[in-house]
């Protein structure tokens, strides 16, 4: 499943080639929203964690070698002893990964990594290992889709799965994945603290989307809707 996404990524990242001026003045218009919220700046937070010796190198590594095998993992471990509990999330994954690519294509953004006026340092450029090829338009992944960040949207949907369907209190500690990608994608540069709270709206939408579709399939119609939490574990 995640191979056929990709497919479909690889095309569709294409529809937002040649609006490179447009993605950088959203990010300017992005970077003034966060400030006007009051949000910490991703330039201090990379700042402070870059004084932390091998941070760089280290935020690399989470950001380049678990996105992918983590949520793989999690959906093996599904396939083989939660089979129902695969099928929602893959369908839940399926409806977040196309409303990502529909906002990547009518709002392309420059990650903060890429605009120099931020004051923010490239670390995979710096330390590696690196996510991306030197040529910004090359590569399956689509630099200038930084809104919103799949690593984050992913990441959340792992954890809520684990809690979802695990039964030890330990499978609490799930949460430190999320947390952890969204400190990652900050340091490394690769997105704005929007990217990740648009991604979790997203998130929340697709997962009440699928739980209605259920629902309508399964012939309860008429029976009150779950609450907010129940539909998310």
């Amino acid at each position: 499943m995640i191979a056929s996404m990709m497919v479909i990524y690889q095309g569709i990242r294409h529809l937002a080639d040649g609006q490179l001026g447009v993605a950088f003045r959203h990010a300017d218009w992005v970077w003034e929203v966060e400030r006007a919220l009051y949000l910490p700046s991703e330039a201090a937070i990379q700042q402070w964690a870059l004084s932390w010796g091998a941070t760089a190198r280290l935020a690399n590594l989470y950001y380049v070698g678990v996105h992918f095998p983590g949520t793989i993992a999690a959906m093996v471990w599904l396939w083989i002893w939660h089979r129902s509990d695969y099928v929602r999330m893959r369908t839940e994954m399926a409806v977040l990964t196309g409303a990502a690519l529909f906002v990547h294509v009518i709002f392309p953004l420059a990650p903060p990594r890429l605009v120099g006026s931020f004051g923010m340092v490239d670390t995979m450029i710096l330390t590696g290992p690196s996510a991306y090829p030197d040529n910004s338009t090359d590569g399956v992944a689509n630099q200038f889709a930084a809104m919103p960040s799949l690593h984050v949207g992913w990441a959340l949907l792992v954890a809520i799965v684990v809690i979802r369907v695990g039964t030890s209190r330990w499978r609490w500690l799930a949460l430190i994945h999320p947390a952890l990608t969204v400190s990652v994608v900050v340091i490394t540069a690769n997105h704005y603290w929007l990217d990740g709270i648009v991604a979790g709206l997203l998130l929340v939408g697709a997962i009440r989307l699928v739980s209605l579709r259920t629902r309508y399939a399964g012939g309860l119609r008429g029976q009150p809707l779950p609450s907010f939490s129940r539909v998310l574990l």
